[in-house]
């Protein structure tokens, strides 16, 4: 059962291969899903947690969520090193 929507694929392979785009990933974004970068992460972040995003695309979704996670470390790291 595949519960994305087009946009949610298109979205996931935007993932796997933006380095082949031209441009800035942002003004990228903004041009083909007519998103803010920020609505845009809000949007993916949201869908690599969906089990239907993880059966999709496996590696990529791991990849991101590992990401996510690292970034979020770091954001905590910093937090506490100034407290």
């Amino acid at each position: 059962m595949d519960d994305l929507t087009d946009l949610d694929r298109e979205i996931l392979a935007f993932e796997d291969d933006w380095v082949t785009h031209a441009g800035a990933k942002d003004e990228v974004i903004r041009e083909r899903f007519d998103l803010t970068p920020t609505g845009y992460h809000q949007l993916l972040n949201r869908l690599i947690d969906l089990p239907a995003a993880e059966a999709h695309a496996p590696r990529l979704v791991r990849r991101l969520r590992r990401r996510r996670t690292a970034r979020h470390e770091e954001r905590s790291a910093r937090r506490s090193a100034t407290a």
